[in-house]
């Protein structure tokens, strides 16, 4: 015989109020998440009117209990609706912020190697091919003249953003350029 006990079928049914409040949790974290955006990026959700309200008025309220019961909430109204396509859409703009920080951190390294290192110049020609040659060498010449006169750094920022034209961005989807 089978040892089959009535109260563990009703246990799997049955969730545990620590995990309810686990969900409400992170609902609320998500409802924080919109609090944080702006109005244009909020439309782009297509949220319910009352919830879109609930996210307006958090954002004015300056109470901290005011503002923690506001966020409990929006974790409420949030509850009510499908949230997936909000999440993919917070992790995408996650993504692309941190590919955008990683990209500046690039250009910032080629910049400091350039001005450091006078073989950094051929191992970025080698790199980028389609890359200014030219200008890069002038800005490197001037912003050397810049730190030895201790002039304002007109070059030394000419130079990054002539990187930011030589130095593609890249996403992680199919190795795209974006812009």
């Amino acid at each position: 015989m089978e040892n089959i006990q009535p109260n563990n079928i009703e246990q799997d049914n049955i969730t545990s109020k620590t995990r309810i409040k686990k969900e409400m949790h992170a609902l609320q974290k998500i409802g924080e998440r919109l609090i944080g955006l702006n109005s244009n990026q909020l439309r782009e959700f297509c949220l319910p009117d009352t919830l879109f309200e609930a996210i307006i008025q958090a954002k004015q309220i300056k109470k901290n209990g005011a503002r923690r019961r506001q966020i409990q909430y929006i974790g409420k109204l949030i509850r009510e609706i499908e949230i997936t396509k909000i999440k993919e859409k917070l992790s995408t703009w996650d993504g692309i912020s941190t590919q955008h920080t990683a990209w500046i951190y690039q250009i910032e390294r080629w910049r400091k190697n350039l001005l450091k290192d006078e073989n950094a110049l051929a191992e970025f020609t080698q790199q980028y091919p389609e890359a200014n040659l030219q200008r890069i060498k002038t800005l490197i010449r001037n912003t050397h003249k810049e730190i030895i006169y201790n002039k304002p750094p007109k070059n030394f920022r000419a130079l990054f953003h002539e990187l930011q034209i030589s130095i593609p961005k890249i996403t992680n989807q199919d190795n795209m350029e974006i812009d």
